[in-house]
């Protein structure tokens, strides 16, 4: 059994003041396996204040610095690769090969991406008489999520760092183990005491606290349209910047002329990735209506085709939902949609073969119309729903026709008429013909999806405010 007392807070591990200890679920095995204790307000406190001391020196440190200490800290996340790894694997039952490529390798590039996209920030600019600068935007408190745990916060921590902000890092309460790694890469990385500080606890308590702290100049969070609504409400107290990465419900438009049988594989593969939890997600599926049956049957063999079971096999590509209430969530979105009469083409409420224990659920494929629940709540499981259409601006008119407005897709034999099509969808990201994702590029949501941009240099510039100085 692991058990964890300690926050970081002005460069040490030191005792936390709440008396609670959250558990943490290995999801495989529905066995604890650690237990954390639960930070207060208090502890919130300690953090700000060792985080708004930092901030005077940090602020004012070279570019070239900062991109020194994002290498460095990349580098030591790279070399402990597979210790993160376990972890994440253990914490949220993310398979294996999935957490060394997703969780560890893309976000030891994140960090170098932000290393790198310094130079592309324009920190000065003149206008007339007047130079505009671009300057931290302070004590940052940022919010991780426990679909990401290593990744979600390193995005928000490693955009600060190179804005030259200070951190106060709350990790989910599902997944806290992993991001108190990330104080000893800091730490290998030589950054200054009091840069980074972790609180755990509760989103109740820790995250309350710290959103509405006079201390805190921003807040960053990746979670759930309902938390970030809260974040909002909170922070508007105080007239806080916000940055909130949220949820989606993406459409994956397949035109007539593309290749179904690739768009189909594609697209699911990115919609089950993680086991479904994932807040771009392409879940609805757009398909001609002439094409609906063969669009199922493509459906149908995809999912089936899943590896699903131990995460720590190497040969998994499907591993449990990350937790109790998160199994419970999912499962309780698939029996709606059966009692609405969804056609259900493949998967349903039984478990995955073999399969007794664990938070598992069997890849869903349902066919129906974009006004089904299914088709419009985010579900955040490994089940996607299949729309017909009867024309391109059906297509487009159902892609829009959400909540939401994180991520899509555009498959089109003629690359320039994709392009055309997906500048008319209302959404964040959009992928042409499966090309695969470039993290330097901006990543973030419109409507309910939220408001900022992630990585690369619009992520730092998230962290920036203007000064204009005139004479």
């Amino acid at each position: 059994m692991i058990r964890h007392n300690d926050i970081y807070i002005d460069g040490e591990w030191v005792e936390a003041s709440g008396d609670e200890f959250r558990q943490v679920v290995n999801p495989a095995t529905e066995e604890v396996f650690a237990e954390v204790r639960r930070g207060t307000a208090e502890d919130v406190d300690r953090a700000v204040l060792a985080a708004t001391t930092a901030f005077e020196g940090w602020s004012q440190s070279s570019i070239e610095e900062r991109a020194r200490v994002l290498r460095a800290m990349a580098d030591a996340m790279e070399r402990d690769g597979d210790e993160v790894a376990s972890c994440i694997v253990e914490e949220i039952g993310q398979p294996i090969s999935w957490a060394q490529r997703a969780s560890v390798a893309t976000t030891v590039k994140d960090l170098r991406n932000f290393a790198d996209a310094l130079s592309d920030v324009v920190w000065e600019e003149k206008i007339g008489e007047a130079t505009v600068r671009r300057i931290p935007a302070g004590v940052v408190g940022a919010i991780g999520a426990w679909n990401g745990p290593i990744r979600s916060v390193t995005l928000k921590v490693g955009a600060a760092i190179a804005a030259g902000c200070t951190v106060v890092l709350k990790p989910s309460e599902v997944a806290p183990l992993a991001p108190r790694l990330l104080a000893r890469f800091a730490e290998h990385a030589g950054l200054p005491r009091g840069v980074l500080n972790i609180v755990s606890g509760s989103g109740s308590v820790v995250g309350e606290a710290m959103v509405a702290h006079p201390g805190v100049d921003m807040v960053s969070i990746t979670g759930s349209v309902g938390a970030g609504m809260r974040v909002m409400e909170v922070a508007a107290r105080s007239v806080k910047r916000v940055a909130l990465e949220l949820g989606g419900k993406s459409a994956n438009i397949i035109l007539a002329g593309a290749d179904l049988a690739e768009a189909i594989e594609s697209g699911i593969e990115d919609a089950f990735r993680n086991s479904g939890q994932a807040c771009g997600a392409l879940t609805r599926i757009l398909v001609p209506r002439d094409q609906l049956q063969r669009a199922e049957e493509l459906a149908a063999a995809k999912a089936q085709s899943f590896v699903i079971g131990d995460p720590t096999d190497a040969n998994t590509q499907l591993g449990p939902l990350a937790n109790n209430d998160q199994y419970e969530s999912v499962r309780g979105h698939i029996s709606r949609a059966l009692d609405d009469g969804v056609k259900l083409v493949v998967g349903g409420l039984e478990r995955p073969a073999g399969l007794d224990r664990g938070y598992y659920v069997r890849p869903t494929v349902f066919s129906g119309t974009n006004d089904d629940r299914i088709a419009r709540e985010e579900v955040f499981g490994p089940v996607v729903v299949i729309i017909p259409f009867d024309s391109e601006e059906d297509a487009i008119r159902i892609a829009n026709d959400t909540d939401f407005g994180l991520a899509g897709g555009v498959w089109a034999p003629d690359r320039d008429h994709a392009r055309r099509v997906a500048s008319r969808i209302r959404t964040g990201r959009v992928r042409i013909n499966g090309t695969p994702i470039d993290m330097r590029a901006p990543h973030g949501g419109l409507k309910l999806s939220g408001v900022g941009r992630e990585m690369g240099h619009h992520g730092i510039e998230d962290y920036l405010e203007l000064q204009a100085q005139h004479g």
